[in-house]
């Protein structure tokens, strides 16, 4: 059962279990279709937005992507990955950009202390945004988070090993190792 299923219709979990399943399988089109059968008291649930973030994602439609977790974070605040991945679309989506990512995301950052991802896109950001101050800064917190809380410490230093957002402060990283 999907993380987020419990008390979901044995329908509803059906179809999005098939909407991730189409999406994994690169049919993002197929997904959409199995989601415009959930019941209507569904279709705003965390899990039901994160299913339809990804699967307009994955068709590349970042304005959808975008308005989908900004629902989600309006309706669930408290629901991590709907500001991360407001975030994400807001970089992507054409009228966006990474100063739009940025602001919409920095609140987060207070809100959900325990989260890696959260100061380690911000870091990624200031990074791009040639602020490079403010980016040692937050992979500093984001490290820090990760070793404090996650169920896979080290895995932000993997990440930012590779990430071509952090080539400017990849020696610092290392440094950090």
């Amino acid at each position: 059962m999907p993380e987020g299923a419990q008390g979901l219709p044995p329908a509803d979990i059906h179809r999005l279990r098939a909407a991730q399943g189409w999406t994994e399988l690169g049919l993002p089109s197929e997904a959409a279709r199995e989601l415009q059968g959930l019941s209507p008291d569904v279709q705003t649930t965390p899990l039901a937005l994160d299913v339809r973030w990804s699967v307009s994602n994955a068709l590349g439609d970042w304005d959808l992507s975008h308005r989908v977790a900004s629902l989600s974070v309006q309706l669930h605040p408290d629901h991590e990955p709907g500001w991360i991945n407001r975030s994400y679309a807001a970089r992507r989506m054409p009228d966006g950009g990474i100063p739009l990512a940025l602001e919409q995301l920095l609140p987060a950052l207070e809100r959900f202390p325990d989260n890696s991802l959260i100061p380690y896109n911000l870091a990624c950001y200031a990074c791009r945004l040639d602020d490079l101050a403010r980016a040692m800064e937050w992979f500093a917190i984001a490290r820090k988070r990760d070793v404090r809380t996650a169920t896979k410490p080290g895995i932000i230093m993997k990440l930012a090993l590779n990430d071509p957002d952090l080539v400017p402060i990849r020696a610092w990283i290392r440094s950090q190792g």
